[in-house]
């Protein structure tokens, strides 16, 4: 059987695509939501992936669904942290709420989850871990200090996580996407969305299917060579 994995952020997106590739591959996928029940219970339908409310920045819901999802399908060895939010605002405009609503889902979540995960990934002697940050935690974005601090903070947890978990053959690594085609990116208004690609070298939006191909690489059970690294998969907009 396929080993388990589990996709934060797993029925929508970039998450859901990165489900349903891993699904498509011989994985077996437990996809995580929070908010959205309709739209998890469409895509349930749609895949036959198994879909597990709860909310990642709460670590007691985190351990309670992590022992279900154990329990339901068996030792989780494959993490994608997917999840995240955005609250926009300029600082001065920005409430401490906004902040920690971002920091706790984009960031918090990722400790979280690794944190319950860890010593079983070590006692079996394999793991992979694929965080997922963005673009605008390597480059900044104006408007978006709480998500692009949380973001930079995915990869700096990615390295330092990296080190401890290489002898036990535990990969941990990152992925920075660019501004992909999802509908977060598509209720950009029109005139702004126009001066987004037109600062893309390869002039087009992301696809999701971009994404979850890294993801692929990153946790074959050769990938074993690659631990600590951040892939930007932008189209060249930030060359890092």
């Amino acid at each position: 059987m396929g080993r388990v994995a589990l996709v934060t952020g797993g029925t929508r997106g970039i998450g859901r695509c990165i489900s349903e590739t891993l699904k498509a591959n011989g994985y077996r996928v437990a996809a995580n939501y929070c908010g959205n029940v309709e739209a998890a219970q469409k895509f349930t339908e749609e895949t036959g992936i198994t879909s597990y409310r709860w909310d990642v920045s709460n670590y007691a819901e985190c351990e309670a669904a992590v022992a279900k999802i154990t329990q339901d399908m068996g030792p989780i060895e494959i993490l994608v942290n997917n999840a995240g939010i955005t609250r926009d605002a300029t600082l001065h405009r920005m409430t401490y709420q906004m902040w920690e609503d971002v920091i706790h889902t984009n960031l918090t979540s990722c400790f979280n989850l690794a944190r319950l995960m860890i010593e079983s990934m070590r006692e079996r002697g394999f793991g992979r871990i694929v965080n997922i940050g963005s673009i605008n935690g390597q480059a900044g974005q104006y408007g978006q200090v709480n998500y692009a601090a949380a973001k930079s903070g995915i990869h700096g947890f990615t390295k330092a996580l990296a080190q401890e978990g290489a002898a036990k053959n535990i990969t941990v690594n990152a992925i920075a996407p660019g501004y992909v085609d999802t509908d977060m990116v598509r209720s950009v208004p029109p005139a702004v969305l126009e001066k987004i690609i037109a600062k893309i070298p390869v002039g087009r939006l992301g696809r999701a299917d971009d994404i979850a191909r890294g993801v692929m690489f990153l946790i074959a059970d050769n990938a074993d060579f690659v631990t600590g690294s951040t892939i930007s998969i932008n189209g060249g907009q930030h060359m890092y």
